[in-house]
């Protein structure tokens, strides 16, 4: 069970068989429902999670009681409100599973522990948050540079599974349409 994340990390830094073993040691495997919450507003975010399969959506509650979509969880990808994790100030956002999901769980306490015990791993999550960072800053340009029909186009050719894979409407919240935009928008193109 984990196997993904083991075959993941090795893509960054190699690990013998006893080290893969410390570090199943200090992670938490678990099959979700849907629409489970894992973090709510106002809780203090402790864990990061790794989906080794299905999707985890982070959203805040804007203003008007809309839900904004900032961020999805898919397959072989870390999600954490990472403000809240560095910092223990109580979340603004809400990680809900959008499908069934398979999610190996790390605690702050189990990682500060395991990084001591396996320092390579260091050099691990350095790689991923500078992925997420990364990912961060370009959905910056995007949000602010394209047209709501660009940012529709760039999306769906970049992630084309993933788009039949959400309902609609969190695929609009994300990319900051309403639900008939994006429908006004997808039936140009069919």
């Amino acid at each position: 069970m984990f196997e993904p994340l083991i075959t993941h990390i090795q893509k960054f830094v190699a690990l013998n068989t006893e080290e893969q073993a410390l570090l199943t040691a200090y992670l938490k495997y678990e099959e979700l429902s849907k629409k489970k919450y894992l973090l709510s507003e106002g809780d203090i975010c402790n864990a990061q999670y790794f989906v080794v399969e299905g999707c985890i959506r982070m959203y805040f509650i804007k203003e008007n009681g809309v839900e904004q979509i900032v961020q999805f969880g898919i397959d072989n990808w870390w999600i954490s409100d990472y403000t809240s994790f560095t910092l223990h100030n109580p979340s603004q956002f809400y990680l809900q599973t959008v499908q069934r999901s398979k999610v190996i769980t790390l605690t702050q306490a189990k990682q500060d522990e395991l990084l001591d015990k396996l320092p390579k791993l260091e050099r691990y999550f350095r790689r991923i948050y500078q992925r997420a960072y990364a990912a961060a800053q370009t959905r910056l340009i995007f949000f602010t540079d394209l047209s709501g029909e660009e940012k529709y186009h760039h999306f769906a050719s970049r992630f084309p599974d993933f788009v039949q894979r959400i309902p609609q409407y969190m695929l609009a919240s994300y990319l900051g349409f309403t639900p008939e935009f994006l429908s006004k928008v997808r039936a140009k193109h069919h």
